[in-house]
């Protein structure tokens, strides 16, 4: 029987990208699924095909993760519908293309409000009934820039060293429970995340970077993802050379200094 047979799985950000190859790959293992993301259509054709592909069930529930007042009324409206919830995945979120001095504080603000404050008010709000029941798995998307920064993210950088931080601390108050809690730390992947990222006056960079677009494919990190979670791992890296830059860090911070200067990351 398949490990997420049954399992009862939210994951944000399910109407494209990671969240979408996601939802597609616990579909296929007959996951119970509750979709959200801000587009209520786009997550009306992922649960169809999800549906196609074998999930248990399907709950679309859309969510704006910058609305952070609603959260709590959007969790107890799932959670009267499907009692409890074993796995929680946080994928939502929105990315940056800007030098940090042309960024708005504004622009600064909203890649937090997503990124950050929508993620732990979500995880927040469902963690008092992980608790009840003694049981749960949180996972947080991350990124290779929540271990370290490169340029043109300095506000998406933030966001993901955050959730490290925070991520990091609940799963050593949460030691004495049954509770996990595993980071998952992307490179470069294939998807629209460069498209849809936000420039410094707020709008969309509407263009695909060559680094992005030379990324590794969704559905293959999705796979990679759904083994980590089974395994129950705490963080894990996923993508090319990019990578090593986690290691060049922490080992030979100068070097790492100098080469991040030079690197095309966009």
């Amino acid at each position: 029987m398949p490990f997420f047979n049954n399992k009862r799985i939210w994951i944000t950000g399910a109407s494209s990208g990671i969240g979408e190859a996601l939802a597609y790959a616990f579909a296929q293992q007959h996951a119970n699924l509750i979709l959200s993301a801000r587009k209520e259509q786009d997550l009306n054709r992922v649960a169809a095909a999800c549906a196609e592909a074998g999930a248990a069930s399907v709950l679309v529930q859309p969510l704006d993760l910058a609305r952070h007042e609603a959260i709590p009324d959007i969790v107890d409206h799932v959670l009267k519908q499907v009692g409890k919830v074993d796995i929680l995945v946080n994928n939502g979120g929105i990315s940056q293309r800007a030098l940090a001095k042309d960024t708005s504080l504004d622009v600064d603000k909203k890649l937090m409000d997503v990124n950050y404050f929508g993620t732990i008010a979500l995880t927040k709000a469902l963690l008092p009934g992980m608790l009840t029941h003694q049981l749960g798995h949180i996972v947080t998307i991350t990124s290779l820039t929540g271990k370290f920064g490169s340029p043109y993210r300095s506000a998406y950088a933030a966001s993901k060293h955050a959730l490290h931080g925070f991520f990091d601390s609940l799963r050593a108050e949460l030691s004495h429970t049954p509770i996990k809690v595993t980071l998952i730390c992307p490179g470069f992947v294939r998807t629209n995340v460069s498209i849809n990222a936000l420039t410094g006056d707020g709008s969309q960079l509407g263009s695909m970077d060559e680094a992005t677009d030379k990324g590794m494919s969704p559905e293959y990190l999705a796979a990679k993802i759904l083994r980590a979670v089974e395994a129950g791992r705490e963080e894990v890296y996923f993508g090319g050379k990019e990578v090593l830059g986690v290691y060049l860090k922490r080992f030979f911070p100068g070097h790492f200094s100098r080469l991040i200067q030079k690197t095309k990351v966009r």
